[in-house]
C-alpha cells in the first residue's frame, strides 16, 4: 500500500501533487485536540459562535478564486460552477450564523411540573467522511450547523482532493476559529472504521456511495452513534403529457449535466408518458447534444472531465451493457481518442428494467428514456428503484403534479417543475438505499444534538 495520497488532473492525467498519509500519532493527536476544542466550544454562546461562522464566510470569499482552481485542477468541476458553489458555502454559514440559535432555543411543554421543556445540547466531535464531487459544499453543509449547534468536526475527505480539504482547514483557521474546530485528517478510507471506533468520535456522518454507506453504518451501529447518510441516487423526472416540452428539455438537461453529470441528485432516469416521449426525445437529444465538453477553465465548456479513469470506464460499461440488452444509443455513448477523462453527453432510449441504466445509478453525463403508458405507470416506474433520494415532475398542471410529488414519488426531495438542488433552508437527504437522516434546514442542526428533556418539580 503506497504511503501517499495522489491528487491527479483528471483533465490533463498529469499528477499534482502528493500527500503524506497521516500516521497515527497524528490521528491521535487531532482526536486529542478535538476534545480539548470542544470542552470549550460547547460552553460558547450562540452570538459567539455565529460571529466565527461569518468569519469563515469572509475568509471562503476572500479565497474563492484559489478554492475554484484547486477544485477544477483535483476533480475537474467547470469554473462557472466551481464559483457557485463556493458562493454557496459561505451563504449557509451565513444562514446558521442569523438562524442557529433560534432553531436550537428550548422549548416549553406545558406538564405537571413547576417547569419542563426541551433543550438541545452538543454531542461532541463529528467524523464527516466526504466525497470528491462538490469538495467544499459537502463538507460546509455539514458542518455549519453542526458547529453552530457547538460540535466539533475531524474530516476525512475523498483522497483525490486533499488540497481541497487541506484548504478547507486552512481557511477556517485563518477566520480565527478556535484551533481544532475543523482538522482534516489525510487518511485512507480504511481507516475510517477505527476512527468510528474511537470512544472520542461522537457521531459520523457521511456523503458517498451507497456501499459506503453500509460499512459506515455498520461501524456507528455497532458502537450506537448515531449516523447521517447521504447516498446514491438514481432519480426520476417524469415528463407529464401536459408538460410544456421546451421547459422539460431545459431542466432535464441541466439536471442531468450539471457538475459533468457527477451528482447524486443529477436527473438520470427521465420517464416520457408515451404520447409524448418522441417529441420530447427528439429534443432532449438535441440539446444534449450542443452541451460542449473539454477543458473546464472555458466556460464555454458546460461539462468538463469526469474525476477518475475508472469512473469513466465504468459509466461506459454500464452504457454498453445497457446497449447489448436492448436500449438504443442515440447520442454519445464512446470514449473520446483525447487526453483526460471526457466522456461525451449520452442518451440512451428503449431503456428497460434488467438494464444498468435503468437499474443502477449513472454517475456521469449520460441520461435514460423511459417509457411510461400514462401518469400512473409513470409513478410506477419512477419508484421502482433501490434508490430515494430525489425526484422531479414536469407539468403544467401544477396542481395534480404537486400531489403526485407530496403523496405518491417516493424520495426525499420532490421537486416540480425545476431540478433537484439543495437548499439551505430546506432539509436534505434520502430514503431507502440514498440513506436516512437529514442535512440542512432546522432539521439538518438538531441531527447532532442531544434531544434532552429537563424536568423541574
Amino acid at each position: 500500500m503506497s504511503n501517499k495520497l495522489i491528487s491527479t488532473n483528471p483533465t490533463t492525467g498529469k499528477q499534482i501533487k502528493s500527500y503524506a498519509i497521516h500516521s497515527d500519532k497524528h490521528v491521535e493527536k487531532a482526536l486529542k485536540t478535538a476534545e480539548k476544542t470542544f470542552a470549550d466550544w460547547r460552553l460558547s454562546t450562540f452570538a459567539q459562535r455565529a460571529a466565527v461562522l461569518r468569519k469563515i464566510a469572509k475568509e471562503i470569499r476572500k479565497n474563492k478564486e484559489l478554492l475554484v482552481r484547486l477544485a477544477t485542477e483535483e476533480m475537474g468541476k467547470p469554473t462557472s460552477q466551481g464559483h457557485y458553489e463556493v458562493e454557496k458555502c459561505a451563504t449557509t454559514l451565513e444562514f446558521y450564523a442569523k438562524n442557529g440559535a433560534e432553531f436550537l432555543k428550548n422549548e416549553n411543554i406545558p406538564t405537571d411540573a413547576i417547569r419542563s421543556y426541551v433543550t438541545f445540547q452538543p454531542l461532541g466531535t463529528v467524523l464527516t467522511i466526504m466525497p470528491w464531487n462538490f469538495p467544499y459544499w459537502q463538507v460546509f453543509r455539514a458542518f455549519a450547523p453542526a458547529v453552530m449547534a457547538g460540535n466539533v468536526m475531524l474530516l476525512k475527505h475523498a483522497s483525490n482532493v486533499s488540497g481541497c480539504a487541506l484548504a478547507i482547514e486552512r481557511i477556517i483557521n485563518d477566520a480565527d476559529a478556535p484551533k481544532g474546530l475543523l482538522q482534516t485528517l489525510l487518511i485512507p478510507g480504511s481507516r475510517a472504521e477505527s476512527l468510528i471506533d474511537d470512544h472520542r468520535i461522537a457521531a459520523v456522518t457521511l456523503t458517498g456511495s451507497t456501499e459506503a454507506g453500509r460499512k459506515v453504518a455498520a461501524a456507528a451501529g455497532r458502537n450506537l452513534k448515531k449516523a447521517v447518510l447521504e447516498l446514491g441516487g438514481s432519480d426520476p423526472y417524469i415528463i407529464l403529457e401536459d408538460a410544456d416540452l421546451d421547459k422539460a428539455v431545459a431542466i432535464t438537461v441541466r439536471g442531468r449535466l450539471v457538475n459533468s453529470g457527477q451528482s447524486c441528485i443529477a436527473a438520470k432516469r427521465i420517464v416520457a408518458v408515451k404520447s409524448i416521449r418522441k417529441e420530447f426525445e427528439k429534443r432532449f437529444v438535441k440539446a444534449m447534444k450542443e452541451a460542449t465538453y473539454g477543458d473546464p477553465t472555458d466556460e464555454q465548456n458546460s461539462i468538463g472531465p469526469m474525476a477518475r479513469p475508472d469512473l469513466r470506464d465504468e459509466l461506459h460499461k454500464q452504457v454498453q451493457q445497457s446497449i447489448k440488452k436492448g436500449a438504443k444509443l442515440l447520442c454519445g455513448g464512446y470514449i473520446p481518442d483525447t487526453n483526460g477523462n471526457f466522456y461525451p453527453p449520452t442518451v440512451l432510449t428503449n431503456v428497460k428494467k434488467g438494464m444498468p441504466a435503468y437499474d443502477e445509478e449513472l454517475f456521469g453525463p449520460a441520461a435514460a428514456i423511459i417509457e411510461a403508458k400514462d401518469a400512473t405507470d409513470a409513478m410506477r416506474i419512477a419508484n421502482d428503484t433501490i434508490y430515494g433520494l430525489g425526484g422531479g415532475i414536469i407539468s403544467n398542471n401544477r396542481k395534480k403534479a404537486e400531489a403526485l410529488a407530496a403523496k405518491e414519488l417516493q424520495a426525499g426531495n420532490c421537486y416540480v417543475n425545476d431540478f433537484v438542488h439543495s437548499d439551505p433552508h430546506l432539509p436534505f437527504g434520502g430514503i431507502k438505499q440514498s440513506g436516512y437522516g437529514r442535512e440542512l434546514s432546522s432539521y439538518g442542526i438538531r441531527e447532532f444534538v442531544n434531544i434532552k428533556t429537563v424536568y423541574v418539580k
